[in-house]
């Protein structure tokens, strides 16, 4: 329409601007083939000088006005859009819309020029469509993880998955454009070719259904503890995207996972550990077991002096004595009866330790229990939860109970079983 109004305004003040170099040239004595190529090249210089003016003009224009509205808006989207390039973009819109208008009078005397011009521009318009998308849904994404109810979900993957779709679309349709083919004959094509597009997109296919149920799902979140030892990942979840998944290990490298890995495979996320109320201690004392024996008066007497179990071994005592003494139990030998051994003791020890120590929750799980003997011993694990999560601090805490435990042992005539050592037989 404007190209249109341009010449009806040309033909009415009788200027045609489209050989008025081309007539100066010939005037000038150069022939008509040479003036035509002049023309077309003096034309096309003036059309490219006034596009990157116009372009330069409007970028400037754009940036500034969305840098005024962003300094005074409360909300950091504007500035988002300023650094995922939207204006820039945008301000190339109107510079390429005038010189698809003007192609056909640069190239007036040339078609073929003119066809390939417009052809190659209108494949430009395509390119920065997708790129005005693609810089807005940056801007979207961007927004999003500073949002705290979606800081943790894989936002990139569903707009990897968009833009995959829309330069696919877009592919075509420059094909179309190029060769002059109709779009739905290209689509056509690409059902039969349909074998061929999975199995080059095998893996993009399959992270984009993998990150749909890993979303729906909840099994992964960014910030998430995850472990994955067919990967040797160990560490917290950093980045969800469409083909895969950044774990950064502990040890500050880096492991990258096929997303759909996560739904065709085990792995162990520690989520539940870091939002319940304590983190589990489970860990064994592996007790030599000749050294497990039944307690006599004396022996329990001397146990008395220890605090945490001394209400408990005078209620047990009496009731022991009580039942052997109602049922006439001779104890002149000891096995007879009811007795106490000092691996139960023992055990109830480490349950009372457990109850009363301070960085121990006491509204979870407190278990000491006795495991099946093993050729290393008797196996006396402890089951518990510590109220700090945060690994440094739970380890201090499980090693302060273990070594107060393995310091404990002896006053309850018992021993960690240890495999010999060359020391072992230095004294045969």
């Amino acid at each position: 329409m404007f190209q249109k109004e341009t010449e009806n305004i040309m033909e009415t003040t009788g200027l045609d601007l489209k050989h008025w170099l081309y007539d100066h040239f010939v005037s000038l004595g150069l022939s008509e083939t040479n003036a035509k190529f002049l023309n077309m090249f003096a034309l096309l210089l003036a059309l490219v000088v006034l596009v990157f003016i116009i372009d330069f003009i409007i970028r400037k224009f754009l940036r500034g006005l969305f840098t005024q509205f962003a300094t005074r808006s409360k909300t950091n989207f504007d500035d988002l859009l300023i650094t995922n390039k939207v204006p820039r973009n945008i301000a190339h819109i109107i510079p390429l819309l005038i010189t698809l208008e003007f192609v056909p009078l640069v190239f007036t005397d040339f078609p073929d020029f003119e066809n390939f011009a417009e052809k190659t521009l209108q494949v430009f318009a395509i390119v920065l469509t997708l790129w005005v998308v693609r810089s807005f849904l940056n801007t979207i994404k961007d927004y999003l993880k500073t949002l705290p109810n979606f800081k943790d979900k894989p936002i990139a993957s569903y707009i990897q998955v968009f833009m995959i779709f829309a330069w696919v679309i877009g592919i075509f349709s420059s094909f179309a454009i190029v060769t002059g083919i109709p779009f739905y004959k290209f689509i056509t094509a690409l059902g039969a070719g349909s074998a061929v597009v999975i199995l080059v997109f095998r893996d993009t296919i399959l992270g984009f259904v993998a990150s749909i149920q890993v979303s729906i799902n909840d099994m992964v979140r960014i910030g998430d503890w995850i472990t994955f030892e067919k990967y040797g990942a160990d560490g917290d979840v950093i980045e969800i995207s469409l083909a895969t998944v950044k774990v950064q290990n502990f040890d500050k490298t880096i492991t990258t996972i096929p997303t759909y890995a996560l739904i065709s495979d085990s792995f162990k996320n520690w989520r539940g550990m870091t939002s319940s109320d304590g983190r589990r201690i489970k860990r064994a004392l592996y007790i030599k077991q000749s050294g497990v024996k039944y307690l006599d008066d004396t022996a329990v007497e001397k146990l008395k002096g220890i605090h945490l179990i001394t209400s408990y071994l005078e209620s047990r005592q009496e009731d022991i004595k009580s039942f052997n003494a109602s049922h006439n139990i001779d104890k002149s030998i000891l096995l007879n009866g009811r007795n106490l051994t000092n691996l139960g003791v023992f055990r109830k020890y480490i349950d009372s330790y457990l109850k009363q120590h301070s960085a121990i929750n006491k509204d979870m799980m407190i278990m000491a229990r006795q495991l099946a003997p093993t050729t290393q011993g008797i196996p006396l694990e402890i089951y518990a939860f510590s109220s700090d999560k945060r690994w440094e601090n739970y380890e201090y805490i499980m090693s302060d109970i273990f070594d107060h435990l393995i310091a404990a042992l002896p006053y309850f005539d018992l021993e960690i079983f240890e495999l010999p050592s060359d020391s072992s037989f230095k004294g045969n």
